[in-house]
């Protein structure tokens, strides 16, 4: 649109650095932010549009200008939602600007958005993303601006504000004939290159003569000959605002290159041009003019920034100053800043009525002295809100501890001392923003750097006058334009009602989107575990049932207490009596364990270091189902791998290593490894932690059995070797630390052949070593059980577990250390090839017959997503219909959480090769559902007999036979007289309500009683 005569240069732009191609676009989920201090709002930079802002702010702030464009109504403009309408007159332009305006005046955004304004101009991404010349686009926009409102009111808005005239004449020394040129112009373009100020240049422009004489005369046509003759330029008709472009950039013709003039160039705050006007009748105060705008451009001529110093004529904006770092260090001198009673009263005492919000007070004391209350005072004097109560004769607290205020007697006796003794931290910190106040006579300027809008003084103009930071246009006013007094500090004044009542709806649905985004971003959410739902085993806490009905999610704010807190979950569960006692909870490989329990109910969340996703234990601090439950980190539980040596079973009673997880507690003696394993006496081995290879193992002393696991550097997952004795005779490991048994070291396998083929052999052992590859041995083992050559192709090795069962194949190409495969143990040879890299080999089962020897196998890829998954396992297990959910079992061989994320892949949910998937009945509800089971409740007749509800019109209630069940959610046993009856599942929007859900189930009982009238409804069930 303006071509290409400057590109932006981003290293300039202080608080808008976006690469270039980029386009800034706000969060999605956050709403804008509100307005600062100033409460003006700025205008964001798409990329390249500072030189647009700069002028936007201009205009803006050019309230004849803004209110005569607001006086065009909807019935001259049309209305923008009649903009895609064939027939219909809008004139886009102005509808826009119109509305930029009023989000500038009213809406509470700390920058407002260009993009509908530069949608209107045809502008594409790329056009905004290029800088133009500010001055090119001053005219641009009038010019577009006047076309639109032709045929309107507002047809002569620019000439009637902007419009000037220059008259050119030549003056004939010999017939005194004058001939003379008039010209329009919107803005004056002066000279910068070898002057030192406007005035110069208006003065070289309209006061000095050019003269015609000698070798350049003049041809004047009334003399008809060539003569002597002056030309001159005077000012003849000035606009009541005049625009003045200064020529910065120049061409350097000996080096062919553009350069920006730098030089100082003076420029007045208030300038008189009667000197360059024509003669005539006007009041000299009519020639008055008082700059209210400043256009600044930063960089060079190929490159730079553009922000604007404004006047704010009608005191719209809050000027005031800040001065932090002076202030703070005054403070920080000062022997009394160091007693919080002290600066929290002063603190207070700026506030209007002495009052504010006991969770902002922490965050204006940081405003005022620099750090906050946790760093400062919180050591010595504890948390905040402690304080306040520990000095209830000078701070009183609201009923719900919400508000903090002074004490009326304090009030006046801290008025009186901080006039006397502590002036100087009253002046400091009592005072809303320290600086210079808001008065009626000091000029309001601001800089307004895209965003960012700060209050400047008028002395900083004189910065601009020089340098590559420097003035590029200049706007002045006259000054005998006075604004109306109710149009003082009033940003509504002559806004059209629909534009105010769009932006009022506009900041409302602005202060519900920061409410629900400020309360997400304080939002927890916490993981409520509930003692009743848990039992004690193998040294952890694990869920009664399953882990959803174990666990409770809670959304809660973290800047509430803990009392709070505690409040809540009372609510949450109706079912709780008692004390209630919460404590920090993690999953551990071997359960749940407790950690810290919480203390100080008058401490916030953050406080006492809840953060998101934080588990909680609820229980009444003692016991979890008659057990007393160990917590801390000294007694957390580890899960260890205990290896040691066992008969076998069968008739050559042969015994054989073997492993097995054991959970300890970690400040437990080692000795009880043997306990557990209910042996009187032996040797406990350890594997070295500091062991970066081979089988490394230390054998613990008998004075030392009585420390702890963690004392011998212990962890989860760690393994203990036990020995039947300390003789050498029996020992499984040489002094290196090797694995041998007796006198004979094991260098071999035991291959079972589980073909399902003849032959005369049905194990062989096969020699290997630990760097031995599994083909090798695989192959051997074919050979040697005389088997066919074919199964080569077609046959892999499994892992036999003490208890007989097939575990994973293992790769062939991997080592028998890399598939972590003892010497000494047993591998069956089966059919099937053995998965490959990008395959899972899988067990499954139904989840109500989960016992040795009723898995089924399959392999899938392990990008197969869990829908197909699912699908395969029931094919093959046979099993009807597609009321179907996966659960993964746990290492106690319980069903563990289900896959609910049906969608996922087996990789992305960390399905590993040889886990064991269960096949649960039941399928998951729809996205936003939930499955609630609906149980019908029968309560006994007087007599003791169950009364027959669903027996209409008196039939018999022979043959029914009721099943009783205990109540989901609600701890303990049911009453043996109590019978339910199970009518079904619902599934229900987890938005609906109570009053919903009792409707369905009714619903339910009602169509269940009609289809089977005349029989007995709890028979047919």
């Amino acid at each position: 649109m303006f071509g290409d005569l400057f590109e932006e240069d981003y290293s300039s732009v202080s608080n808008n650095q976006y690469g270039k191609g980029k386009t800034l676009k706000p969060k999605p989920l956050e709403p804008p932010a509100p307005r600062e201090f100033t409460n003006l709002s700025g205008i964001r930079n798409r990329g390249g549009t500072c030189y647009l802002n700069s002028l936007l702010q201009t205009l803006h702030f050019t309230p004849e200008f803004r209110e005569a464009l607001f006086s065009l109504g909807p019935e001259e403009l049309g209305s923008l939602e009649d903009k895609d309408k064939p027939h219909a007159k809008v004139r886009i332009i102005p509808l826009q600007l119109q509305r930029l305006f009023a989000q500038l005046l009213l809406l509470d955004q700390g920058a407002a958005s260009t993009t509908d304004l530069t949608d209107s101009f045809g502008w594409t991404s790329n056009e905004e993303m290029r800088q133009h010349d500010v001055q090119e686009l001053n005219r641009i926009l009038f010019s577009a601006l006047e076309t639109s409102l032709v045929g309107t009111s507002g047809h002569d808005l620019i000439n009637r504000l902007y419009h000037g005239t220059v008259v050119n004449q030549i003056v004939c020394k010999e017939c005194k004939n004058i001939s003379e040129k008039q010209e329009d112009f919107l803005d004056l373009t002066v000279a910068v290159k070898n002057v030192s100020s406007l005035e110069d240049a208006l003065w070289n422009m309209y006061v000095e003569e050019e003269v015609f004489d000698c070798d350049n005369l003049y041809h004047c046509g009334t003399c008809d000959r060539l003569v002597r003759a002056t030309k001159s330029a005077k000012l003849r008709k000035l606009p009541p605002f005049l625009t003045v472009s200064l020529l910065r950039f120049n061409f350097d013709f000996v080096k062919c290159e553009r350069y920006k003039e730098t030089s100082c160039y003076t420029f007045p705050l208030q300038i008189n041009l009667k000197p360059f006007c024509e003669q005539s009748k006007l009041n000299d105060l009519d020639y008055v003019y008082d700059l209210f705008s400043v256009i600044i451009h930063k960089g060079g001529c190929y490159g730079g920034h553009y922000h604007v110093y404004i006047k704010d004529v009608d005191h719209l904006g809050n000027w005031q100053f800040q001065e932090p770092d002076k202030n703070l260090k005054a403070l920080q001198n000062e022997k009394d800043v160091d007693d919080p009673l002290t600066v929290l009263k002063a603190v207070l005492l700026q506030e209007e009525n002495n009052l504010t919000p006991v969770d902002q007070l922490g965050q204006k004391l940081l405003k005022k002295i620099g750090t906050s209350w946790n760093k400062k005072f919180k050591k010595q004097h504890g948390p905040l809100q402690k304080f306040l109560k520990l000095h209830s004769q000078t701070f009183l607290l609201s009923s719900d501890e919400s508000m903090v205020t002074l004490q009326k007697k304090i009030f006046l006796q801290v008025e009186s001392d901080f006039q006397s003794n502590e002036q100087q931290i009253l002046q400091m910190l009592a005072s809303k923003s320290p600086g210079l106040n808001d008065t009626t006579t000091c000029p309001h300027w601001f800089d307004i750097n895209d965003s960012k809008v700060q209050p400047i003084k008028e002395e900083d103009i004189e910065q601009q006058f020089q340098g590559k930071e420097s003035a590029y246009m200049l706007f002045y006013r006259k000054s005998q334009l006075q604004r109306p007094p109710e149009a003082r500090a009033n940003p509504r004044y002559r806004v059209p009602c629909h534009l105010l009542k769009e932006m009022d709806a506009a900041n409302m649905e602005l202060q519900m989107k920061r409410a629900e985004c400020d309360s997400a971003n304080n939002n927890v959410e916490l993981h409520l575990h509930v003692g009743p739902r848990y039992h004690f085993f193998n040294g952890a806490l694990h869920p009664v049932s399953s882990q959803t009905e174990s666990m409770w999610d809670l959304t809660f704010d973290k800047r509430k207490t803990l009392g709070d807190l505690q409040q809540s979950i009372f609510q949450l569960l109706e079912f709780w009596e008692g004390d209630m006692v919460l404590s920090v909870a993690k999953r551990v490989p071997a359960g749940l364990h407790l950690y810290q329990t919480f203390d100080g109910n008058e401490l916030t969340l953050c406080e006492v270091g809840i953060v998101d996703g934080e588990d909680i234990f609820v229980w009444n601090g003692v016991e979890v189902g008659g057990v007393q439950i160990p917590t801390g980190v000294d007694c957390e539980p580890l899960l260890l791998h205990v290896l040691h040596l066992e008969t076998s079973g069968d008739s050559k009673r042969r015994e054989q290593l073997v492993e097995s997880p054991h959970v300890f507690p970690a400040n437990a003696e080692v000795g009880t490894v043997l306990t557990a394993l209910s042996v009187t006496e032996g040797v406990i081995l350890t594997r070295s932690a500091q062991s970066s290879g081979g089988e490394s193992w230390t054998a613990i002393p008998q004075k030392d059995m009585q420390r702890t696991f963690r004392e011998h550097g212990l962890r989860d997952g760690s393994s203990v070797l036990v020995q039947d004795s300390y003789s050498d005779v029996n020992s499984l490991l040489t002094q290196e630390g090797k694995w041998i048994t007796g006198t004979n070291e094991i260098d071999w396998l035991e291959v079972k052949n589980l073909c399902q083929l003849e032959s005369e052999e049905k194990q062989v052992k096969i020699s290997a070593a630990i760097n031995t590859v599994v083909f090798d041995i695989r192959i051997k083992a074919i050979k040697e059980l005389k088997l066919m050559k074919e199964l080569v192709e077609n046959s892999c090795l499994r892992p036999v577990d003490r208890n007989g069962k097939l575990l994973c194949p293992v790769p062939d190409n991997s080592t028998l250390k890399e598939a972590e495969v003892k010497l000494g143990s047993s591998l069956g040879l089966c059919l099937g090839k053995a998965p490959t890299s990008s395959q899972l080999f899988l067990f499954f089962t139904l989840e109500t017959d989960v016992q040795h020897g009723t898995e089924m196998e399959v392999i899938v890829e392990e990008t197969l997503s869990v829908r197909d998954c699912l699908k395969i396992m029931l094919e093959k297990s046979g099993l009807p219909g597609d009321a179907w959910h996966l659960r993964k079992m746990d290492w106690c061989c319980e069903a563990g959480e289900p896959l609910c994320e049906e969608d996922a892949t087996l990789k992305e949910l960390m399905i590993c090769s040889g886990d064991t998937l269960l096949l649960t009945e039941g399928k998951f509800p729809p996205p936003g559902f939930l499955k609630v089971p609906i149980w019908w409740y029968q309560p006994q007749a007087p007599s003791g007999h169950r009364e027959r509800e669903d027996q209409p019109h008196g039939s018999s209630a022979q043959g029914v036979n009721w099943r009783a069940a205990p109540t989901q959610g609600v701890p303990g046993h049911m009453p043996a007289e109590v019978s339910l009856l199970f009518l079904g599942d619902i599934d229900i929007s987890e938005d609906a309500t109570l009053v919903d859900l009792k409707s369905q189930s009714v619903l339910i009982w009602h169509l269940l009683h009609a289809m089977f009238r005349g029989q007995g409804l709890a028979a047919c069930l």
